[in-house]
């Protein structure tokens, strides 16, 4: 497992810019307004040829018992706790303030080895908050500019000596690898990525308690207030004998009702986390379900060709379960109808409850999602679509579908050659898609049906 480095400061020093600038990828929400980031964040990073994980964190700064800031300040002394160094960030434009006396103090209570950094030491090493941080007692301080990338060489370096470690060299043209990778490996390894999950829904849903409930540990905030995530947060584990890297996403409201930068940029993150993801769950609340947001999140998941799977939270209070489940089972098959027979799953993240049932029905949208059907039963299924039910003629003239196949799935796409592609109604592509759906055995996930004039391609 690679070493742990935690990016600890007060808030609005540049933790999550440093963070983007090591992990070279623009993942974390950067903006002006103080205390942005909430949940840890990780990402890997190659410094100098080590790989390492780093882990972004909340600000750290007083609160009272139970606020949000105070479960904010636990995720980041957890994170201090595991991290092998932890590199303390302050704001040398602003120069110590009280608060980074107080954090300092408790850095190095943790015992965790710590790098000082010296943040927004734009090509002036000699500002009055770089020689006011050697006062804090974490060694002298490493002049950085997270933004513009001065000063990251020595602090990688200062960083590879803390974690005991050396820079490796690159590889050079014409160098032998000492261990060969066989074709077999590389196969096993494409087979063996992690299934990439996001977690969506509404405000308060309870997407954050989910997440926790499957990764055993408290890793996301969560608490009564909505809007507590805004992050879109990933993370890797194992779910029954196989890898997944679930994303944590903010609640998505309607846009006119958005008016906050920082849940601009929450629900900003969030909708590219679905276009991430491979699988989609929906949460909704039992209490309020399938209200128009729901279905408008729903429909942006088959927008973007996402498998999707409606998981239904806080079934525990819900009384008469057996004619609520049919209720919501008939709400479902009548509001997204584009994607007639999606799983439905009710679960208590609380308690812990139906979290199996959710992991079926993830891994089997996600086969059915993936799945390939062979050319020859494809032109079967559509000579016998064909005789059921002819297309209906244009102008006097029958519309002649000659061919069929499947050139990609994710979500399983399907061409169908036909003499004029134009004058084949909707109504009539709704047949066969949906006839499509029943025959291969395609329920809840996109299937993408498209017409081709001409002759079949592969005639001789």
């Amino acid at each position: 497992m690679p070493p742990v480095v935690a990016i600890v400061g007060r808030p609005n020093v540049g933790k999550s810019t440093l963070f983007n600038r090591l992990t070279g990828k623009r993942t974390a929400l950067v903006s002006d307004l103080p205390g942005l980031t909430r949940d840890r964040r990780e990402g890997e990073a190659n410094v100098a040829g080590n790989m390492l994980t780093i882990v972004d964190t909340a600000g750290l700064e007083e609160a009272e018992a139970g606020s949000i800031a105070d479960r904010m300040r636990a995720q980041s002394e957890a994170a201090i706790a595991k991290a092998d160094v932890a590199l303390f960030v302050v704001d040398a434009r602003d120069g110590i303030v009280p608060a980074d006396q107080a954090f300092a103090k408790v850095v190095r209570e943790a015992g965790t080895p710590v790098v000082l950094v010296a943040n927004k030491c734009e090509g002036r090493r000699g500002t009055d908050g770089f020689y006011e941080a050697f006062q804090l007692g974490l060694g002298e301080p490493i002049a950085i500019s997270a933004e513009h990338g001065e000063g990251i060489g020595e602090l990688a370096g200062v960083m590879l000596q803390a974690l005991g470690l050396k820079p490796v060299r690159a590889p050079r043209k014409g160098d032998e690898p000492e261990d060969a990778v066989s074709s077999e490996e590389i196969a096993a390894e494409a087979q063996s990525h992690p299934i990439r999950i996001a977690i969506v829904g509404r405000p308060n849903a309870g997407k954050s308690t989910l997440v926790n409930a499957l990764l055993g540990e408290e890793r996301m905030i969560t608490g009564p207030e909505p809007g507590l995530t805004r992050d879109a947060i990933s993370s890797d584990f194992d779910w029954g004998g196989r890898p997944v890297r679930l994303f944590d996403t903010a609640g998505l409201r309607k846009k006119a009702r958005i008016s906050e930068l920082a849940e601009k940029l929450a629900a900003s993150d969030a909708v590219r986390a679905i276009r991430f993801a491979e699988v989609v769950v929906l949460l909704i609340d039992a209490e309020r379900p399938f209200e128009h947001q729901d279905l408008t999140i729903g429909d942006m998941v088959e927008t973007e060709g996402r498998a999707l799977v409606v998981a239904v939270n806080k079934w525990d209070l819900v009384t008469d379960k057996q004619r609520r489940h049919k209720e919501l089972r008939d709400m479902l098959d009548q509001r997204l109808a584009q994607l007639p027979g999606l799983r439905l799953v009710t679960l208590s993240a609380r308690a812990g409850r139906g979290l199996d049932g959710l992991r079926e029905a993830v891994f089997k949208s996600y086969e059915l999602w993936n799945k390939r059907v062979p050319t020859p039963e494809l032109n079967r299924w559509l000579g016998e679509a064909l005789q059921r039910h002819a297309p209906p003629a244009s102008k006097g003239r029958r519309v002649k579908l000659r061919f069929m196949t499947q050139p990609s799935s994710r979500p399983p796409t399907f061409v169908a050659f036909c003499s004029r592609p134009d004058a084949l109604p909707k109504a009539y592509i709704r047949y066969l898609t949906n006839s499509l759906r029943d025959a291969f055995d395609l329920p809840g996930v996109p299937v993408r049906f498209k017409l081709r004039g001409g002759e079949n391609p592969f005639a001789k």
